[in-house]
């Protein structure tokens, strides 16, 4: 077990140890979760939680639903276009 300081400005310094084993780079962010024992930090995730609406939501798509063969179809067709391209 590594032990670390809290610095004058609230910093806390994670082990290069235990910052290479978990390939934690500067700038991560991190939730800081209050439990009994003390704190938990916890990576923060890249992106929040969204729902399927959203995420669809986003595409500006207003026409007919298509179904899972038209997007294979179409998706297929990209793929040929981009590999006849090259």
């Amino acid at each position: 077990m590594e032990t670390t300081r809290l610095s004058s400005k609230g910093q806390v310094i994670i082990p290069q140890a235990i910052r290479d084993a978990h390939q934690w780079q500067p700038g991560l962010a991190f939730t800081v979760i209050e439990i009994e024992e003390g704190i938990l930090l916890k990576p923060a995730k890249a992106f929040k939680t969204s729902s399927v609406q959203e995420v669809l939501g986003c595409t500006g798509y207003s026409g007919k639903k298509k179904s899972l063969e038209e997007m294979e179809q179409g998706i297929a067709q990209g793929v040929k276009q981009h590999h006849d391209s090259n």
